[in-house]
């Protein structure tokens, strides 16, 4: 499977195009909805909250909430671009520290930041949600389900002191990142393979986590204690009762690049969003003038919320590598292919 998202943040509306996916998947916009209302939560957004409410338009590929086996297009309007179409937008010429401003602009030409910022804007994962909806509502006919938890925010790991740390940020005029734990259980062993670089499940997660706006970091399992820990301690003894198993997750669920049939659990670094309301020093790219950075309305944090996209990027790796193990142009073939390949792992 692949897909390609288009639209920026005060543009007229993103887009995605899914292509690959089975015939016969049961669309549920409902729960397409549900998820992209899951990444509008979260204490510490934003005003761009109260203005747009998310929801998906279906334009290609379903009929009668079901797959056709063609490219799936969905829309997500915004409803933001009614209040900046007519406007005469100033030119942004102060880059932001931390943001893609200064380094898209040299590289695509732009004397406009603003046609970097705004799609490198975090407003795009709202259609890479909505793609990993649609992934999560194909795992689940595998019993593959993905969840995420916040560990932190702002360095504080108690949840009853994060609404306390959030304010103070917000009144000081800074921001907050965080550490987010996604964890996909029912995932059968022999995902990914150990042959080839690009093939391995664990680079695939990686590279999809690290894909995320503000992420800076990723581990899986023990990720960096292990390499501050003996072998022993470190690696999952086998046993078997009447199938194999581990009882303990150290690996976090994938050995040698290939899924072992333990949940696998992926960490993720968020770093501060880098719009200050006190901005950072920085220069103008016209008048090499140093200048205080441009203010664009922004959150304090998005920690919660970019623990949905990160479930969404994660879903949409193992939807991507359930379809290449198991083929199948329709849900019904995927499934034959999947509980012949169960029983024989079952037998083995």
């Amino acid at each position: 499977m692949r897909y390609l998202t288009s639209g920026e943040t005060h543009g007229e509306a993103l887009t995605a195009i899914i292509d690959g996916l089975p015939s016969n998947l049961y669309i549920d916009v409902d729960f397409i909805n549900s998820e992209l209302r899951r990444r509008q939560s979260g204490y510490g957004r934003g005003g761009r909250m109260e203005i747009e409410r998310d929801t998906v338009h279906i334009l290609g590929g379903v009929r009668n909430n079901l797959t056709t086996g063609a490219p799936l297009c969905i829309i997500i309007k915004n409803r933001d671009y009614e209040n900046w179409k007519d406007k005469d937008i100033p030119v942004i010429t102060r880059p932001r520290p931390g943001h893609a401003d200064l380094s898209g602009a040299i590289k695509y030409d732009q004397r406009d930041m603003r046609n970097v910022l705004e799609r490198a804007s975090a407003r795009e994962t709202a259609a890479r949600v909505s793609v990993g909806a649609v992934a999560k509502l194909l795992l689940k006919n595998f019993g593959i389900e993905v969840k995420s938890n916040v560990l932190e925010i702002g360095g504080e790991k108690n949840k009853d002191e994060w609404k306390r740390c959030i304010d103070e940020a917000k009144k000081d005029g800074d921001t907050l990142g965080g550490i987010i734990e996604v964890t996909i259980e029912g995932v059968p062993i022999g995902l990914g393979s150990h042959t080839q670089w690009d093939r391995k499940l664990d680079a695939l997660l990686a590279y999809s986590v690290m894909s995320v706006q503000a992420i800076k970091g990723v581990e899986f399992g023990m990720g960096f204690m292990a390499a501050r820990s003996k072998g022993s301690s470190v690696h999952d003894e086998i046993y078997y009762d009447g199938k194999f198993l581990r009882k303990t997750n150290n690996a976090g669920g994938i050995e040698g690049g290939i899924s072992n049939g333990m949940p696998i659990i992926i960490r993720a670094a968020m770093k501060p969003i880098p719009t200050l309301r006190k901005p950072l020093n920085s220069v103008d790219i016209n008048t090499k003038e140093e200048i205080k950075a441009v203010y664009e309305r922004s959150d304090v944090t998005a920690v919660e919320a970019a623990s949905v996209v990160l479930e969404a990027v994660c879903a949409w790796t193992i939807a991507d590598e359930m379809t290449k193990k198991f083929g199948g142009d329709s849900l019904s073939e995927m499934m034959d292919n999947f509980n012949m390949y169960k029983k024989r792992v079952e037998e083995y």
